[in-house]
């Protein structure tokens, strides 16, 4: 069995208003995140998945519970940077994180200030480029990249901290349809090839399905953990909290609210395509 690299143990959370009122943001959330997985969390806003993310790394400390990164308890002062070290984040908007005018310069940013010798920078500078993708990019100017390069720059940049941990919360929200593939699959390959845990906090369906593991968030609280095939095949549970379901799924659910014998775990395309083949050919042979 894989060891825990985020552990959350009855974690609570409140956001201080002004007004003295803190609804409670996280309620009693229990997740255990081993090493080398990928697991998507989804949420519609306002679940509380953001928050949780922020409590991966220290961002936020929690009102109650605990949380621990590779067995670290994140509100021990003395053990944060080790912890930023181990956890790396990537936000919605890349523009926040790009700090240099030019793409190698900005990579190395982090490295640098952790104190690691120049001819190591170099390395990891190179070896995130490479790993994302956009080692021909490293002379450009960032701000003339599109907004999937963008993103795969601030991921490059995280990278170079050579984490064990990557936590993207929402990183494709501001991206067209061609970035968002572009950082889905950076993710998946750093994950596959370079066991990284990824932690994906996203409300995107297709993007949730591609993970190993998926858990659903509403109200603070966790209310389903297992497979994305197993996850999305309570369809009516999931709009009972305001989600949708891929294509796929949903197009196989209305099948079977027809009478029709279609299987509710086909995700991906292919097998969603199989199933109407299966279906279409037994059809075929009951007319003749």
């Amino acid at each position: 069995m894989s060891e825990a690299m985020l552990e959350a143990k009855q974690v609570r959370f409140s956001y201080v208003s002004a007004q003295g009122v803190a609804p409670l943001v996280l309620d009693g959330v229990d997740l255990t995140i081993e090493q080398g997985s990928f697991v998507a969390i989804l949420g519609h806003n306002g679940s509380g998945k953001s928050t949780l993310a922020k409590h991966m790394n220290s961002i936020l400390l929690p009102t109650g519970g605990k949380v621990y990164v590779n067995g670290m308890d994140t509100s021990d002062e003395a053990l944060l940077l080790q912890i930023r070290q181990t956890v790396g984040m990537v936000f919605q908007n890349p523009d926040n994180q790009i700090v240099a005018n030019v793409v190698e310069e900005d990579v190395a940013f982090a490295p640098e200030n952790l104190g690691v010798e120049p001819q190591e920078i170099r390395r990891r500078v190179d070896d995130a480029l490479k790993a994302v993708g956009m080692y021909e990019f490293r002379e450009h100017a960032p701000h003339l990249l599109s907004g999937g390069q963008k993103q795969r720059i601030a991921i490059a940049g995280v990278i170079a901290m050579e984490p064990q941990c990557i936590v993207l919360d929402e990183p494709t929200a501001m991206l067209d349809p061609i970035g968002r593939a572009d950082v889905l699959k950076t993710i998946k390959t750093l994950n596959r090839e370079r066991g990284v845990t990824v932690v994906l906090i996203t409300h995107h369906m297709d993007e949730a399905a591609q993970a190993d593991r998926l858990v659903v968030m509403t109200k603070g609280k966790v209310i389903a953990d297992s497979t994305p095939k197993q996850v999305f095949q309570d369809v009516e549970g999931l709009k009972a909290v305001g989600l949708t379901v891929p294509d796929t799924v949903q197009l196989m659910w209305e099948l079977r609210q027809e009478g029709l014998d279609v299987p509710l775990d086909a995700l991906s395309d292919e097998e969603c395509a199989l199933a109407l083949k299966q279906l279409l050919s037994q059809s075929i042979q009951r007319m003749e």
